[in-house]
């Protein structure tokens, strides 16, 4: 990587500004300290890879490592709907919304560790942007659409595997939504890591209660059982070959509705409070998404080409990192750092405005009464 210093420093000007982020608003920031040809040409430099990523990281986590740390899996779009289409700003189903966006869709990783002061802590260990680089008709629609080589299910697999294999990553339990609770991706955990997995399972997948239902093919949905709360229950998902626990969690809504959810374990020592509580930290990724948006400018880089796209979300993580840092020093949360960066600068601007009316204004225009 050349330049690592504007690396740096762009990363803490996405923390420090609450606009588009452009080279230009860097440079002159800096009083031209580096020309917006040097920035530009930092972020035009070759693609940064998931390689220089664990680099810069790895040293945070290995600080924070632990066995029963938790690998919390989920993907997320920065929405870009008037941008120009190409191999990473496409059309992307969102589950969220239930259509499709466009947008970048990135694929995380995050690593959650507590602190020996009980203090909670989430650092993305990798991350992947999808590249939709094949083009195929789509015989529905019959229009000209794109999609990605490998299924983010496999990039899962993949990710996991150097993480596991190639980083020695310490953790305990990986944890995801039903959108990657494969039959796949709970056989790679449970073979081929020999780790934990909590996942969430979709209403209609089916079970059997017992081994002699499953050789004999009497499977069930899950939403057809009488599950009771505050239980689990040993079973055996259609097409798993190893016995997992299940549970159901009843929770409310927002809006006063209530919800449930049905949650497998491959680890059958589990209690059903741990269970719960283990997947209710996968709520963490969904901070880290929300605080990368608003808090580390991933969504207010006016960058046009891939490579630069790529950059700038490279340097969004690391700007993330560094908050998540600052808020274990100052014992706070990202948004209340956000405000008080916000409200620094609104007052550097209000003293600047009384410095300038001192010179002029006041001599023009009377004060009232």
């Amino acid at each position: 990587m050349k330049n690592p210093q504007i690396l740096d420093i762009y990363s803490d000007f996405l923390l420090a500004s609450f606009t588009i982020v452009t080279a230009t608003g860097l440079s002159q920031m800096l009083d031209n300290g580096y020309s917006h040809d040097q920035i530009s040409r930092f972020l035009a430099q070759r693609k940064f890879t998931q390689r220089d990523f664990w680099k810069m990281v790895k040293r945070i986590i290995r600080k924070i490592e632990s066995d029963d740390a938790i690998l919390a899996i989920d993907d997320t779009i920065e929405e870009k709907p008037h941008s120009t289409e190409n191999e990473m700003i496409c059309w992307h189903w969102d589950h969220s919304k239930g259509r499709n966006v466009k947008g970048i869709n990135i694929l995380n990783f995050l690593y959650h560790s507590t602190l020996g002061d009980g203090q909670d802590i989430s650092i993305p260990a990798a991350f992947e942007v999808i590249e939709k680089t094949e083009q195929y008709l789509d015989v529905r629609s019959d229009k000209i659409k794109r999609r990605s080589p490998i299924k983010k299910n496999e990039m899962v697999r993949q990710r996991l595997r150097t993480l596991v294999q190639l980083n020695r990553l310490k953790f305990k339990y990986v944890v995801w939504d039903t959108w990657f609770s494969a039959k796949e991706n709970f056989e790679f955990v449970h073979l081929d890591l020999k780790k934990h997995f909590v996942g969430a399972l979709k209403s209609n997948r089916k079970v059997a209660l017992s081994k002699e239902d499953k050789l004999q093919g009497k499977f069930v949905k899950v939403e057809e059982l009488d599950l009771q709360t505050n239980h689990t229950y040993k079973v055996w998902v259609k097409g798993l070959g190893f016995e997992v626990l299940l549970a159901k969690q009843v929770f409310t809504n927002q809006d006063g509705t209530s919800g449930e959810l049905y949650l497998v374990t491959n680890d059958l020592s589990l209690p059903y409070e741990a269970l719960t509580t283990i997947y209710e930290k996968r709520w963490s990724v969904e901070v880290f998404h929300k605080s990368l948006k608003q808090n580390a400018s991933l969504e207010k880089s006016p960058t046009k080409y891939e490579v630069t796209q790529s950059n700038h979300i490279f340097a969004s993580m690391i700007a993330y990192c560094k908050m998540e840092l600052l808020k274990i020093k100052e014992n706070s949360n990202h948004f209340a750092l956000k405000t008080r960066l916000y409200q620094k600068a609104v007052k550097a601007a209000f003293e600047e405005l009384i410095r300038l009316k001192q010179d002029s204004v006041q001599q023009t225009i009377p004060r009232l009464g």
